[in-house]
């Protein structure tokens, strides 16, 4: 009896962090390049003498969805959206993280930033000279035209990275990062839209269909529990009969 209580409980405990996770997605739904969380759980025996036939649910790092979100053409001049694979850089502390969100700003310096953070070149930071517009070609290139002048001048270049799905995870702050630590290289393949955003890859309709799922899966774990109450008192009524 007590080896279902450790199911039971489990069980019950892999739901409610699966529901955070579904209820996370969906609060995403419309932030831009966002990728959905993806909840991991495997079995587990209990470790220790004479635990064997008692297993519980391990939750592992959450997965996430590569698949890709919505273009949406916005035809703002520092907007960009990966086409197909691929996520830009942008600086993490001392480090990088990746991202499908490319709704760019300048601040007062030149400086190009997501969110307050530097978006990331191939160089570094990159920071724009003052200029009177700017476009941004399928390959990354940032170009740039003068004030007074007529021509484009290309003068950074973004840095975009292809990682493979499970070379990535999230941080606290919602961004990815290599599971190594260290910096991925840029990928030449990766190709841009600008003028474009992408939408996040959430589908409403799943998310409500896997919480309801969760829903009759808690309740099935709470008649778990109560089978076990039920038969631990008619276990201690036969041994005081």
């Amino acid at each position: 009896m007590d080896a279902l209580i450790y199911s039971a409980m489990s069980g019950a405990d892999r739901v409610l962090r699966a529901q955070q996770v579904h209820a996370n997605n969906l609060a995403n739904l419309q932030t831009n390049g966002f990728r959905a969380d993806m909840e991991v759980s495997v079995d587990q025996r209990v470790p220790g003498f004479g635990y064997d036939a008692r297993h519980m649910t391990a939750l592992q790092a959450n997965a996430v969805s590569m698949r890709t979100g919505t273009l949406v053409e916005t035809g703002r001049t520092l907007d960009a959206a990966i086409s197909g694979e691929g996520f830009f850089a942008v600086a993490n502390g001392q480090g990088e993280a990746y991202t499908r969100d490319g709704a760019f700003v300048q601040d007062e310096t030149g400086a190009l930033t997501l969110n307050g953070r530097a978006v990331l070149g191939d160089g570094g930071p990159i920071v724009l000279p003052p200029a009177s517009r700017v476009a941004i070609a399928a390959d990354g290139t940032i170009s740039v035209q003068a004030q007074g002048q007529t021509q484009m001048q290309p003068v950074d270049k973004l840095k975009l990275v292809k990682p493979a799905a499970n070379e990535l995870i999230k941080n606290e702050a919602g961004l990815l990062v290599s599971r190594s630590g260290n910096a991925l290289p840029a990928d030449e393949t990766v190709k841009v839209s600008g003028g474009h955003l992408e939408g996040s890859n959430v589908s409403a309709v799943e998310e409500m269909v896997s919480t309801m799922n969760l829903s009759r899966d808690f309740e099935f774990q709470m008649k778990l529990f109560k089978a076990t109450d039920d038969m631990a008192t008619t276990g201690n009524r036969l041994l005081r009969d």
